[in-house]
């Protein structure tokens, strides 16, 4: 069977590309390689991914029209779409790049994968579509979200245009709403990785809101564990389209303060805070409900919060030390 994996030199791209390729799959990897952040990183992901031999990957926008002809090339499978502009800060400073990637990029996508009878399109969303919605746990059936930042409209708008090609044209799709993904590989710009360089290099750590903030940390492997088992569940058209919207968190939300504890136990290390206000476009508590998921793959993340920063710290140190 053969995947393409848009994003593939990301986080969630590197790592679901890795369980993939251990689930038998060829998978064509793309990637645009932007400087968003340390390129290095990127290139060092997909050297790990090039040692095998069903892995091959193209350096490409997904925005570009030449991604039509890679399509019809590789002629896929299954496709799973994680390319994408990501931050919620960096949408208000430069909401181009979003328009870009996460619009047209996408529209180009769904075509793509409506051209080539694609069986199964699963692509990322993001909590950050249900804003300040207060009705916890977070439920993909709330109809009234409203997201509060740029880069959260375009993943909702994302969600409406894939259900108008599965309405349209029978496509099977499925959005994946992620919850504060961590683990090794990640993102420099996301919470963990900017303690723990932070506290490593013994200078201070930024607390938004003053650290008043609950998140639904999310564990890196059981994302791509999710995303494997999820891949030939095809929505099947019934009495509606055949979408669907899933949450993918570990629905035990944490108070940041409590993480930060777990974090510098880890590393031995006591942090220095310096507190901020509330950034805009963030919210203060995320829940997900993982009900939908567990009934539909038979699982739910359960990774601990002190087992993922363990491991996140020993990758850290391995890498960068």
């Amino acid at each position: 069977m053969k995947i393409i994996v848009t994003g593939a030199a990301g986080f969630i791209g590197m790592q679901s590309c890795l369980k993939l390729l251990k689930s038998k799959f060829t998978v064509l990897g793309i990637d645009n390689l932007n400087n968003y952040y340390d390129k290095n990183l990127k290139l060092n992901r997909i050297k790990i991914l090039k040692k095998f031999k069903k892995f091959h990957f193209k350096r490409i926008d997904i925005s570009h029209k030449g991604i039509f002809n890679i399509f019809k090339k590789f002629k896929p499978d299954f496709v799973l779409h994680l390319a994408a502009q990501a931050g919620v800060r960096h949408s208000i400073s430069h909401p181009q790049d979003y328009t870009s990637s996460n619009l047209v990029g996408f529209a180009n996508i769904l075509e793509c994968s409506k051209l080539n009878k694609i069986k199964h399109l699963i692509y990322a969303s993001s909590s950050s579509v249900y804003g300040k919605s207060k009705k916890f746990p977070l439920s993909e059936s709330q109809n009234e979200i409203k997201p509060i930042s740029y880069y959260g409209a375009t993943k909702l708008a994302n969600e409406y245009m894939a259900y108008s090609y599965s309405y349209l044209f029978k496509l099977p799709t499925t959005g994946l709403r992620f919850f504060t993904v961590y683990g090794p590989w990640g993102r420099p710009d996301m919470a963990l990785f900017l303690f723990t360089d932070a506290i490593k290099n013994k200078k201070k750590i930024k607390m938004f809101n003053k650290g008043n903030m609950v998140r639904d940390f999310t564990y890196i492997d059981d994302i791509t564990i999710s995303i494997d088992k999820l891949i030939k569940k095809i929505p099947k058209e019934k009495n509606s389209p055949p979408h669907r919207i899933l949450n993918i968190g570990s629905s035990k939300p944490i108070d940041l303060k409590k993480y930060i504890y777990a974090l510098e136990k880890e590393l031995k290390i006591k942090s220095i805070k310096k507190r901020y206000p509330m950034q805009k476009g963030d919210v203060k508590h995320t829940h997900a409900s993982v009900k939908k998921l567990n009934k539909i793959i038979n699982f739910k993340p359960k990774t601990s919060i002190s087992t993922g920063i363990k491991k996140f710290v020993n990758w850290y140190n391995k890498y960068y030390v």
